[in-house]
């Protein structure tokens, strides 16, 4: 704690709180009778359930990122740790693999903690024509499963498809259209619409980056079919007079919105042409879009989000002038 600027008063604070506790395990039996082990002293770590106990185990393992950040990129949330790890060659990816692997190992063993191998997982991006073995990855003669899917902003897939997280996506919201349904005759459509921004809208639009995947089109099913329950129009009634009645934007159009509200919002990440070159044209205030022949990566935020920030930016010029 000193090393972070903590001192005086304050550390004194912190160390009589940490400082000779004692903490024993309760268990029940097949009876339901409480067994208790003998108290111990806390040598390590801090009292379970405490306020402070959050933050000081954050303040412990903020040096983890240092000791991989020439190598990869960690990610970390609360307890919860990314690694990221990008090269082209594949010789050179399972090298920095092995000794990303070695330095989290050591920084492990120095802190005197122990990584639970039953929810580290390793996963590895392929595009769908690339047939590749996965690689093995190991930490301490510990192999680490490999999977085709993690659950991080949504369900991610090895292909970048979104088809498991549509797919994960799917009942959840047919139940919110169930409850809907169940409301239609209770209810004005004023309500119904709070219902359905509180139980359909939030599940919908939360990390939309899916939204231009092929399979948003069965959400963007769903979500015309709970339009229609909730302004009791026909099943063939057309929607875009519908979405318009109760002023709820269809799903290509939360994607567009979602991706142009992260781009103004994070416009210092990006960088514009006048930057790149020193040639005076009509684009020079736009948007640098990324040399990437790959579909894949041209569906990503980043691409997608300059090339609609670029299109809807000369809009609303043409319609100033």
């Amino acid at each position: 704690m000193k090393y972070y600027g903590i001192t005086g008063t304050a550390y004194k604070l912190m160390q009589s709180y940490l400082h000779n506790r004692y903490q024993r395990t309760v268990i029940k039996d097949k009876n339901l009778n409480k067994l208790s082990s003998s108290w111990g002293v806390t040598k390590h770590g801090v009292p379970q359930g405490s306020v402070l106990g959050h933050l000081l185990f954050l303040v412990y393992i903020n040096d983890r990122p240092i000791t991989i950040s020439k190598i990869a990129k960690s990610i970390i949330f609360a307890d919860d740790t990314s690694i990221i790890i990008t090269n082209d060659n594949k010789v050179d990816l399972k090298n920095t693999l092995d000794l990303t692997m070695i330095e989290i190992s050591n920084w492990f063993r120095r802190n005197l903690l122990t990584l639970n191998y039953d929810k580290t997982y390793f996963l590895q991006f392929l595009t769908k024509k690339q047939n590749e073995k996965q690689q093995q990855v190991a930490i301490s003669n510990s192999i680490i499963t490999n999977i085709n899917s993690a659950t991080f902003l949504g369900l991610i897939d090895s292909t970048l498809s979104w088809k498991d997280h549509v797919t994960e996506l799917t009942p959840k919201l047919n139940k919110a259209c169930y409850v809907i349904r169940t409301l239609t005759s209770l209810r004005s459509p004023e309500v119904l619409r709070m219902v359905y921004l509180s139980c359909f809208h939030s599940i919908m639009s939360y990390s939309i980056i899916w939204g231009n995947s092929h399979h948003s089109i069965n959400i963007f099913k769903i979500q015309k079919i709970i339009i229609r329950i909730v302004t009791n129009s026909n099943r063939r009634d057309t929607s875009r007079p519908l979405f318009n009645q109760l002023r709820i934007l269809p799903l290509p159009s939360q994607y567009i919105f979602s991706l142009l509200l992260f781009v103004v919002t994070n416009k210092k990440l990006f960088l514009i042409n006048s930057q790149i070159h020193d040639i005076n044209t009509r684009h020079n205030n736009n948007l640098h879009l990324p040399l990437k022949g790959l579909a894949l990566v041209q569906k990503g935020v980043a691409y997608s989000g300059c090339k609609i920030y670029n299109h809807h930016h000369k809009l609303k010029i043409f319609r100033t002038m």
